[in-house]
């Protein structure tokens, strides 16, 4: 098994639609799940239905894994003030070819694409825009001393 840091650089999105019921407008931010581990990006207020973030995430990923879901769900929430936030839409992004490739050759990339954006009925509502790495680890940095499952920096 090997154990590695996947890196999900979000981008941006396009055509989302606006779930206020006065047509307010979207301040939409993406939940961004893998297995059990969750990341959650800025609010991109005022930026309505097309946002941009560009933020990178780092999720530590084992393949193979227990279980053989290896898809990336990405989320895309309205934050609203006075009541629940909003579903807009989840894109998937199944990743085993991806992980299976970067254990092979060291590391591998998806290059940021676009990805269908649907409503839990599966129709369309926009796309979003993701970048994904995956570095296996050097078995040899594995006894090195973890902090929360992070390396400490040398800066």
């Amino acid at each position: 098994m090997a154990i590695g840091i996947m890196e999900v650089m979000l981008m941006d999105a396009r055509g989302l639609k606006d779930a206020e019921f006065f047509g307010g407008g979207v301040d939409p931010y993406v939940l961004i799940q893998y297995k059990s581990q969750e990341r959650k990006s800025s609010v991109a207020r005022g930026q309505g239905s097309n946002p941009e973030w560009n933020e990178k995430f780092s999720f530590k990923v084992e393949y193979p894994g227990a279980d053989d879901q290896y898809k990336l769900i990405l989320k895309i929430m309205d934050k609203d003030t006075f009541s629940a936030d909003d579903f807009l839409g989840e894109a998937t992004i199944y990743l085993k070819d991806l992980l299976a490739e970067g254990v092979e050759n060291g590391s591998a990339e998806l290059r940021a694409s676009k990805h269908r954006v649907v409503y839990s009925d599966q129709t369309y509502c926009g796309e979003i825009r993701v970048g994904v790495t995956f570095t296996p680890k050097e078995q040899e940095e594995e006894t090195e001393e973890d902090f929360g499952g992070w390396k400490e920096s040398d800066y």
